[in-house]
């Protein structure tokens, strides 16, 4: 009997773009793979993937293949989850795409409160930039996204949104620290720290500057906002993070945090996403209401246009 459903070594070819990195995953031949991936074209009566010099791509009906075997995959654990609550267990397994700024707080916070309630749930927690979380939301392998970028693609259903406005984060002695909100020109007199080019608060700082005459004097870029966050108990620089991506005290880890007005840099948006079209397994389902629940409580939720 084949170990293997077609769900199973089509979708992991699909994703190593190589039968030779996928039969690695698999631990099995890459003849062998190669084997089923012939047998099974065979059956179809088409071309499931392009043969291409360093590996292989899939074909349209292939694509097409693949969006069948994942929803197929989908709908079963959903079940799966569904029989599961019947029983007055939950289970299942929640995969989340997300920004940086929420990994360090917001989300163990938030898994740690579910799993409480329901040990049976399983969660995987995966750092992805806008675009990649919108890709794992199509490819399946993520059940929820949550990005602090704008969302683009037309698959993805937004379920909330939430203001987040850019806070400067200082040492506690730090001279702009007795401020109630920082203008972008007081940041100017003293050295930054700035996140790098792809992600969204770098964007919002720089459309700021394009717009403005104020100059910052960066000395520091990182892709890591744990880093920019923890670095200014250092010395007298200010860098820049979102309030979900704060630590709740003020003066923990040696730092505080002040908005920046928004009449210098405008505010950003956070949304929780998943989707379009997709019925959610009752597990992922249920912890994306208590998320948005939680981001209602704290920051009041946008309209959205669904």
């Amino acid at each position: 009997m084949d170990p293997f459903t077609p769900h199973q070594f089509i979708d992991v070819i699909a994703r190593a773009g190589s039968i030779r990195k996928a039969a690695e995953l698999l631990a099995i031949t890459s003849t062998a793979l190669n084997r089923r991936v012939l047998a099974l074209e065979e059956e179809l009566g088409v071309p499931i993937f392009e043969r291409l010099p360093r590996g292989v791509r899939l074909s349209t009906a292939g694509e097409l293949l693949v969006t069948h075997l994942r929803n197929q995959a989908s709908d079963f654990e959903r079940l799966r989850s569904q029989l599961a609550d019947l029983a007055g267990e939950r289970r299942g397994h929640v995969s989340i795409a997300c920004s940086q700024a929420l990994l360090p707080f917001f989300l163990p916070e938030q898994i740690g409160r579910y799993r409480r309630a329901h040990p049976g749930v399983s969660f995987g927690v995966h750092l992805r930039d806008r675009a990649a979380a919108e890709a794992a939301l199509v490819e399946h392998s993520a059940d929820l996204a949550l990005v602090f970028e704008p969302i683009r693609l037309s698959e993805v259903q937004i379920l909330s949104t939430v203001r987040q406005q850019i806070h400067a984060v200082m040492a506690e002695g730090h001279p702009l620290a007795g401020s109630k909100t920082v203008r972008l020109r007081d940041c100017a007199a003293f050295p930054v720290g700035l996140p790098t080019a792809q992600y969204g608060v770098r964007a919002l700082i720089d459309l700021a500057l394009l717009r403005s005459s104020v100059r910052l004097r960066t000395v520091l870029e990182s892709d890591n906002f744990d880093f920019l966050r923890r670095y200014p108990a250092q010395e007298h620089l200010i860098s820049f993070q979102i309030p979900i991506g704060l630590p709740g005290e003020a003066g923990r880890e040696g730092v505080v945090s002040r908005p920046v007005d928004t009449r210098d840099i405008p505010e950003g948006r956070l949304y929780l996403c998943q989707l379009r079209g997709r019925t959610l397994p009752v597990a992922a389902a249920k912890f994306a209401a208590q998320v948005e629940g939680a981001l209602e409580t704290r920051y009041g939720l946008l309209p959205t246009a669904g």
